[in-house]
């Protein structure tokens, strides 16, 4: 499963933030930021503990089952009196979760987090990026494996020329990513994939924000 990986802001950067604000009701989520350590409850304990000190008042703190369901705004509101009292809702998610909670809660909000990436975990503790969303697929020419997320560099024709010995120049510990194409090609007996020239990527032309629609017919 992918997930939305976060990191903590800077206690700096949070009590800037939080400037003016006095009450605080705090919200985290059970399902990435739980899994990163990052928002599941010890983080909102330890949050609650560390803004006490700076002499916050807590006016609440709960972690959604999921807080960027369309249903946040009804799991808010048996605090809705805590809420109410509080000048601010601290949210402890990504950034989806945060943007969820605003837009159902008229409430100012302030993000603990940082969104990094959507990525999933490889190993305890260990967590890679895996899709960039870019828009622009060519897995069925690489084996399954992603050269822009998996290669430092993002290249999508080959590796560099800094490869040494199957690892990569700016990471020695991590796997070239395109070593790692060539031989899961070469096993799957498509070699001749890697010949194709993929054109540039446009990285100043994708129109934001994303948006899809699908027809109904």
């Amino acid at each position: 499963m992918i997930r939305s990986i976060t990191q903590q802001k800077s206690e700096e950067e949070i009590l800037r933030l939080l400037e003016g604000l006095g009450r605080v009701f705090i919200i985290g989520c059970g399902t990435c930021v739980t899994l990163t350590h990052t928002g599941g409850e010890p983080e909102v304990e330890a949050m609650k503990e560390k803004l006490s000190d700076k002499g916050k008042l807590i006016t609440g703190g709960v972690v959604l089952p999921v807080a960027c369901d369309n249903l946040t705004g009804d799991a808010l509101t048996k605090y809705g009196q805590q809420i109410a009292q509080a000048d601010v809702l601290f949210i402890m998610t990504c950034a989806f979760g945060v943007q969820t909670v605003a837009k159902q809660l008229k409430k100012l909000v302030v993000p603990a987090l940082d969104t990094l990436f959507i990525g999933k975990e490889t190993a305890l503790g260990q967590f890679n990026e895996i899709c960039l969303q870019c828009g622009a697929c060519i897995l069925g020419e690489t084996g399954g494996i992603c050269p822009v997320t998996s290669c430092h560099k993002g290249l999508v024709n080959g590796p560099c020329g800094g490869t040494n010995n199957g690892k990569c120049e700016i990471d020695s510990a991590k796997d070239c990513a395109w070593t790692l194409i060539y031989y899961r090609l070469k096993d799957l007996g498509t070699l001749d994939t890697m010949r194709r020239f993929q054109q540039p990527r446009n990285h100043q032309g994708e129109p934001k924000p994303g948006k899809l629609v699908i027809s109904a017919s």
